[in-house]
């Protein structure tokens, strides 16, 4: 069954499928998003993250990194922030992020 925190759904480790995660990673903007998530080592608000897209498709690339299973969610007060679920991805598909994050851009 999926996790929830308020207003936000993502699959449970044993949920998260690598056909999702592929289709999710394969768009350049998720991808620089997950990018920056590594990058950090900690969480990024909402309106942290450096894209050039509107407030809606961000929106939508968060959920579709959720819902793959990538990230996950936090509500903190009006905040939102984002987490990198790296070690459900490293025991799943071991060396996938690592390759994915050292890929040429």
């Amino acid at each position: 069954m999926a996790a929830t925190t308020p207003q936000y759904v993502y699959p449970d480790q044993d949920e998260i499928r690598i056909e999702a995660v592929l289709a999710a990673l394969a768009d350049p903007v998720r991808l620089d998003m997950v990018r920056q998530l590594a990058a950090s080592g900690t969480e990024i608000s909402c309106s942290g993250f450096d894209v050039a897209v509107t407030k809606s498709t961000l929106t939508h690339h968060l959920r579709t990194l959720r819902e793959a299973g990538i990230i996950m969610g936090r509500q903190q007060g009006t905040a939102r922030y984002n987490s990198l679920r790296r070690n459900d991805l490293d025991e799943l598909f071991p060396g996938l992020l690592q390759g994915v994050l050292a890929a040429r851009r």
